[in-house]
């Protein structure tokens, strides 16, 4: 497949098969995950891949289980989404946050050595290894496209991080950015309509 096929093809899916994955694709993915650029050049990225539904459930007891219309309305007008084509997308992806997780082939964990506190970065240095991480999970975003499965993420909230570390035991200098699920698409699954971008409309030819 070519590359700008791939691009064009990868989505956030939410709704998988009930289909397994075998090792030697996951591995894969990682793999290419492992070939993204990183700033100090030394990867020191791990990934902790969950197969076992009981530990699935475990770690996503921590992640509310749907929405009320009139929550997700308020988060609506909270979050200022004001774009009908964002709402549409958000509506969406909240509901099916714990779901999507849960109906996945596979949870992956990627981990990245905490130098710094990304948190309270004292400049935009200090966020150098978070950037990288996610340089190094788009790739894996791309691969599992490549292999004709879909990939859908979270970032924690609230205390989900540290619950994901109690679960799953893994050193407290290591930083969890998302949950990864990784699965075959399902035929019905829903496809959001994404904006459409004008790639000239975004370039400014040397200078604003």
């Amino acid at each position: 497949m070519e590359i700008f096929d791939v691009i064009e093809r990868r989505r956030t899916i939410r709704d998988f098969e009930n289909e397994k994955i075998n090792d030697e694709s996951i591995k894969k993915i990682i793999d290419a995950g492992l070939k993204a650029p990183t700033n100090d050049h030394m990867r020191d990225w791990h990934f902790i891949v969950i197969k076992d539904k009981s530990i699935v459930m475990k770690l996503l007891d921590s992640i509310p289980n749907g929405i009320s219309e009139e929550d997700m309305n308020a988060l609506i007008k909270d979050w200022n989404l004001n774009d009908t084509e964002q709402q549409s997308c958000y509506r969406d992806a909240v509901p099916k946050q714990h779901r999507m997780l849960a109906d996945a082939s596979v949870v992956v964990i990627p981990l990245l050595k905490q130098k710094t506190d990304i948190l309270h970065p004292e400049s935009l240095s200090h966020l150098n290894g978070l950037a990288s991480i996610w340089c190094c999970i788009e790739n894996m975003f791309l691969a599992a496209t490549a292999l004709d499965y879909g990939c859908t993420l979270r970032i924690p909230l609230g205390n989900e991080a540290e619950w994901s570390k109690e679960v799953l035991e893994y050193p407290e200098d290591y930083l969890m950015p998302c949950f990864i699920g990784i699965g075959r698409p399902k035929k019905d699954a829903v496809t959001i309509k994404q904006k459409d971008i004008d790639v000239n409309d975004r370039i400014h030819w040397n200078g604003w």
